[in-house]
């Protein structure tokens, strides 16, 4: 067997749904999507043809390491942008041969990578 289908979805646990509906929404301009009542608070939301479910959890505490990675074109200016509207993004890392990348963290902690491959 050989998955060569993509990745549908990234699962993050978060300890308060509405916080972080608004960051994905209105600062990553991520959209929302219909979502079940599974009987717990979340959302799901697209990031391109991909999508993000957030599952809120009593006890969360956002794994060290652990992230995911959104592919940007212009990694500086997407950088420059958040870091405008308050959101703390490291500096740029360039890994030779491979890309760049910056870090960022949700409300909940969760960390996100935003990733420019190279060319």
């Amino acid at each position: 067997m050989k998955l060569d289908c993509g990745v549908h979805h990234v699962s993050l646990n978060v300890d308060d749904v509405a916080a972080c509906l608004d960051f994905y929404v209105e600062v990553l301009g991520l959209e929302v999507l219909p979502r079940p009542d599974f009987g717990f608070p979340g959302a799901w939301l697209a990031a391109g043809p991909q999508q993000i479910h957030l599952i809120q959890t009593a006890d969360h505490h956002a794994p060290k390491g652990q992230h995911f990675a959104f592919l940007v074109a212009d990694l500086d200016g997407v950088r420059s942008e958040l870091r405008e509207s308050g959101v703390d993004v490291s500096e740029v890392i360039e890994i030779p041969g491979v890309g760049r990348q910056a870090f960022l963290h949700d409300p909940a902690g969760n960390m996100i990578e935003l990733n420019q491959p190279g060319a």
